[in-house]
């Protein structure tokens, strides 16, 4: 088969949009098919395998009805202490790479994921359509796509699996990434943002690609050290000094700081992560250019991607096997973690519903009906407007306790921990991501006299959280992407009293036992309502005002 940059070259532009975008041209039917016959060469894979033995627990489904009934979920702990050693002689496949993830914390340091050759020549094809995605006008439209594209290179390195990403587009094309990646991945993540965008002076960027909370502290920054540039180091640079100097007249002419649209005319932007919706418009604003969203994770790789109208994203058929849990039998297992919910498949989703999505790998990965953790939201079964036939989603929320910063990951476990280690004298807790921002905000409730300022337990809670992954080998790339996304805790102290005036009226509402506490994480607003209203039958401590606040430690 031909590569990307071949078919480029040689002007067939048809035949370069089927083989890496032709996905949004099926139908339905179409789409299920190739879902169909790649599980059924997977399932014979992973059962002659001893990972797969231990997966299916002894059955030996032959079709895909048997697959789905007689395979039960699986979690990344099922797959653990194999994966974590990466023992590639139980594995379906022999692999290419391993993958790399933060994994959760407190529990295992991080995950690591096989990628197979075949995965990664189908990943990487997919990779360069979403980059056509990204800069295209519509369906057929090549106008814009360099030869050999520039990059800034602005994620985690290998292996985590946004560095490893990088490496498989040059299956497809050669690029230039800027640093180049062997240097890239040595240096420190603010350092090679820095070199990355002073070669790009230079010598120009056509693609951006990153988590979208990265992009935009990228970009900020980037503005914010504007009005401080120093053009003698450019008097060298010609290029890099003309570009400078007309990035300076836009920004001045448009009476605001220089940002990075004024520098480069970027042909496209993918982003990535929980906040890509609430960022969309920064980036859009710093960047000058609409970023496209795709739902990847270090698991599945690529799931689903937006197309040119930026909407909701289009499934991709050829790299996992899709199962939806509806929310309804997600919530029958959070009450019951022995019952096996049900799952549907993407013919039979509904417009408007939430779904838990489990995925299976193709191409010998070693993944089996694994509850990736992330709850979608099926927004049509369509998209009328570009007349894909394809059920449309958008991600909607994590579907376990998992609190998603990115490269921060944290359990119920994890803060109940750090909380324990300040020695912070404590009734309870409650927790939750706030929208669009790297913030945990925790609210706590302090035992009898003990006194803290807000400041002080959120300095001390978040020294903690950092501390929680000191086994992990790569927790330096951790810290410098939470410097860089500027991750932090803001805590609120509640009222005296304020847990046992909640447990008090829902007991009063005539709730069950096992909810009359406040849940630790994500609670609802009337959760939160009930526990920041002043108790009436506990009266308030005063503290004095000249009191000193108990060291935190």
């Amino acid at each position: 088969m031909l590569k990307a940059i071949e078919l480029l070259r040689q002007g067939r532009d048809e035949e370069l949009w089927q083989m890496c975008c032709g996905f949004i041209n099926l139908t339905l039917e179409q789409f299920m098919t190739i879902q169909k016959r790649l599980l059924l060469e997977q399932i014979e894979l992973v059962s002659r395998c001893e990972l797969g033995k231990k997966l299916m627990r002894g059955a030996k489904p032959q079709t895909v009805d048997e697959f789905r009934e007689q395979v039960p979920l699986t979690t990344y702990t099922d797959y653990c202490p194999e994966l974590l050693e990466k023992r590639e002689d139980i594995l379906p496949a022999k692999p290419i790479m391993w993958a790399h993830s933060s994994g959760r914390s407190g529990e295992y340091s991080c995950k690591w994921v096989p990628i197979t050759p075949a995965f990664r020549h189908e990943l990487s094809i997919i990779m360069y359509g979403i980059g056509m995605l990204s800069s295209c006008k519509g369906w057929g439209d090549t106008s814009t796509i360099p030869v050999r594209p520039k990059i800034v290179y602005t994620v985690a390195p290998r292996p985590y699996i946004s560095g490893a990403l990088a490496t498989m587009l040059q299956e497809q094309t050669p690029s230039d990434y800027l640093p180049p990646l062997d240097e890239a991945e040595n240096l420190p993540f603010e350092e090679r943002i820095k070199l990355g965008f002073k070669q790009a002076l230079s010598q120009g960027i056509d693609y951006f690609f990153g988590l979208s909370l990265v992009l935009v502290a990228v970009g900020n920054k980037f503005s914010q050290s504007s009005d401080k540039v120093d053009i003698r180091p450019f008097l060298s640079q010609p290029k890099a000094l003309f570009r400078l100097t007309k990035g300076l007249v836009r920004s001045k002419l448009a009476g605001r700081p220089m940002l990075p649209k004024d520098l480069w005319p970027v042909k496209g932007i993918v982003s990535s992560g929980l906040d890509s919706a609430v960022y969309k418009d920064k980036i859009k604003e710093l960047w000058g250019r609409c970023p496209l969203d795709a739902y990847v994770n270090t698991e599945c790789s690529f799931v689903a991607t937006q197309t040119w109208d930026y909407d909701s994203m289009t499934f991709i058929p050829n790299l996992n096997f899709l199962e939806f849990i509806p929310e309804k039998e997600h919530f029958k297992w959070q009450l019951d973690h022995s019952y096996q919910p049900q799952t549907v498949l993407l013919n039979e989703v509904k417009a408007g519903e939430n779904y838990e999505i489990v995925t299976t790998n193709f191409h010998g990965g070693a993944l089996v009906r694994y509850r990736v953790g992330d709850m979608v939201r099926i927004t049509s079964l369509r998209n009328e407007k570009l007349g894909i036939d394809i059920p449309q989603m958008v991600f909607e929320r994590r579907a376990d306790d998992l609190l998603d910063f990115s490269v921060v990951r944290l359990t119920e476990k994890v803060i109940w921990q750090a909380i324990e280690n300040t020695g912070i004298a404590y009734e309870d807790w409650t927790a939750f991501k706030e929208t669009g921002e790297p913030v945990l905000r925790l609210f706590i409730e302090l035992r009898d006299e003990y006194r803290a300022s807000e400041a002080d337990i959120a300095r001390a809670v978040h020294e903690q959280i950092m501390k929680s992954d000191n086994d992990n080998h790569m927790s330096p790339v951790r810290d410098d992407f939470a410097d860089m996304i500027n991750f932090r805790v803001e805590t609120t102290l509640l009222p005296r009293g304020a847990f046992a005036n909640y447990t008090s009226q829902r007991q009063a509402e005539g709730a069950d036992l096992a909810h009359l506490k406040p849940p630790h994480i994500n609670p609802s607003d009337k959760v939160l309502s009930l526990l920041l209203a002043k108790p009436k039958a506990v009266p308030e401590v005063k503290v004095a005002a000249e009191a000193e606040p108990v060291a935190v430690h």
